[in-house]
């Protein structure tokens, strides 16, 4: 009988579908079997000698919670239940669908409660029982709260916004499974060379039990940043153009891409865009995936315009667009763009489609869009010194030090910035504008809020935050608090003003201030979203005195 190798994980839900991911050890037919009745199947497709699938769940009641099991057989022999694991010490795998609009009652449809829980960049958990030098992993503790009480709070989604493995910066544990599969004396040593050891780092990172349970019974949403392929990816074009000479990177940049795809793109999309997906489509028609998928990941790399993986969630009148920061840039100096031209636009139609229908307007980037004004100032003058402002030596220098000191935010693609800063006002604003909007973000291995001003008759009605939350567990080394606390100080900011003007850089186009923070340690963000009404929540994992850990609340407090 087949068996699970990686899974379930719990994608999309909305009233009355959900859809659950699996891998299983050979081809077969995956089966999702509610309590209550409803469930579907899917045959597993096939990418480099692995075995997925995404099974459709439909049939499911709006405002109710089901345990469900997964079922794995092979033609017309009835599938064998490979989930929940045997002896599991965990509750049952569940899920929970949104109740129908208006349902709590009064005919008031924005009464409905969303709760979104966010962070990003976590190294995979160290095996229980050994000793972990970064500290709690906040996954793995939010799972031991939710577990010892399943029916009190948890999130209706989890947004994971990039790194959510280390391609680059691998375990010991794994580095020993590399060496016993290839010499490490040769490139790329200690990182990982091609899909099959990308498959790795995932069973490293998800076969963590505490996670693997999370994952199977908490819906996820994902995006991509660096480390997922390789560290400072995409900054610039002449590190794609260095990069494209290695031997080792064409088969690290498409093994990257197609396992994302497989892993997490895949579990992004509705059911009702995933019926339509011609790539979807194609891979399950194929008896081998493989070329398929190969092909597509090599288009990819070759075009920012050839693959979408922006997507848009609605959660109720929360609407979410996770917007691809990575892959959808333009590189060449003098036109270097966050997102091309058709990605902007499909950004900008979905935040402004259907004013009125929405109360919040949520925005998924791996990277913040407001940085430490000193690190703001810094990018920009890099950017300008890049495009050759100073002259050619100054351009080296600039390049040298993009790459050195990761300046590729928003801020280092200065008229992006200035175009995500409007898309933000215009659709904060005029008949039927949301309460907030709130740019979600990582990547800098700290939390804060920060909240712009526009000058005066300029700005949106809406309330505009940014949010920031890294990491969920990864080292936070003394230099990078220190550096961010200078960098969110009055003397950070006057000398990024003097980077500024050196560059002959412009000043942004609104102003901010940082109004919470910088927390440090392994976190979560949680968004509470009920009408018009936001509250926010930060948590970090602690250990306990005498053994254990424990989510504790750092920060609290009332948005709208």
């Amino acid at each position: 009988m087949p068996r699970l190798r990686l899974g379930p994980l719990l994608r999309y839900v909305d009233g009355s579908t959900a859809t659950v991911w699996v891998e299983a050890d050979r081809p077969c037919t995956a089966e999702v079997r509610c309590a209550d009745g409803a469930g579907g199947t899917a045959r597993t497709f096939q990418i480099s000698g692995h075995h997925y699938a995404l099974v459709p769940v439909t049939g499911l009641t709006p405002g109710t919670e089901t345990a469900y099991e997964v079922r794995l057989g092979d033609g017309a022999e009835a599938g064998a239940a490979v989930w929940p694991l045997p002896d599991s010490p965990f509750p049952a795998s569940t899920i929970r669908t949104p109740a129908a609009p208006g349902a709590g009652g009064g005919g008031d449809e924005a009464a409905d409660e969303v709760r979104v829980t966010f962070g990003s960049c976590r190294w995979a958990a160290p095996p229980s029982g050994e000793h972990d030098p970064v500290g709690p992993d906040a996954l793995d503790t939010l799972a031991a709260r939710i577990a010892a009480d399943p029916a009190a709070e948890r999130p209706d989604v989890l947004l994971l916004l990039g790194d959510q493995v280390y391609a680059d910066q691998t375990s010991k544990a794994t580095q020993r499974w590399l060496a016993a599969r290839r010499d490490l004396t040769d490139p790329p040593g200690a990182q990982v060379a091609d899909y099959e050891e990308y498959t790795h780092l995932y069973y490293e990172s998800w076969l963590d039990p505490e996670v693997r349970w999370l994952l199977s019974t908490v819906p996820s949403s994902m995006v991509f940043d660096d480390h997922d392929v390789i560290d400072d990816w995409n900054t610039s074009a002449a590190w794609v153009a260095e990069m494209r000479a290695t031997p080792w990177w064409r088969e690290r940049i498409l093994s990257g891409l197609m396992s994302y795809w497989v892993h997490q793109h895949l579990g992004n999309l509705p059911p009702d865009e995933l019926a339509r997906d011609k790539l979807y489509a194609s891979v399950c028609a194929a008896h081998d995936g493989t070329d398929v998928l190969r092909a597509f990941a090599a288009a990819a790399d070759a075009d920012a315009g050839a693959a979408r993986w922006s997507y848009r969630r609605d959660f109720g009148r929360v609407r979410l667009l996770m917007v691809d920061t990575r892959a959808a840039r333009v590189l060449a100096e003098g036109e270097r763009a966050m997102l091309d031209a058709a990605e902007a636009e499909w950004v900008r139609e979905q935040a402004l489609a259907d004013p009125g229908t929405y109360d919040h307007l949520l925005i998924g980037t791996s990277l913040p869009w407001l940085l430490p004004h000193l690190i703001h100032d810094a990018e920009g003058w890099n950017a300008a010194l890049c495009r050759g402002e100073r002259g050619e030596r100054w351009a080296r220098f600039g390049e040298n030090l993009r790459r050195r000191s990761d300046l590729e935010h928003w801020a280092a693609f200065p008229a992006s910035f200035e175009a995500l800063t409007a898309l933000i006002a215009e659709a904060g604003s005029g008949p039927g504008a949301p309460a907030t909007v709130c740019v979600l973000s990582g990547d800098v291995h700290h939390a804060y809020v920060a909240e712009p001003s526009w000058p005066a008759g300029e700005g949106p009605e809406a309330r505009v935050l940014q949010l920031t939350c890294s990491p969920v567990h990864n080292s936070i080394p003394k230099s990078i608090r220190l550096g961010f606390r200078f960098g969110w100080s009055r003397v950070g900011r006057r000398l990024g003003r003097r980077f500024a003007r050196h560059a002959k850089v412009s000043q942004a186009g609104i102003d901010w201030r940082r109004t919470g923070g910088p927390w440090f340690g392994n976190q979560l963000m949680t968004l509470t979203l009920r009408g018009r009404s936001a509250r926010l929540r930060l948590d970090q994992a602690r250990a306990v005195r005498g053994g254990g850990v424990r989510l504790e609340t750092a920060e609290e407090r009332r948005l709208t």
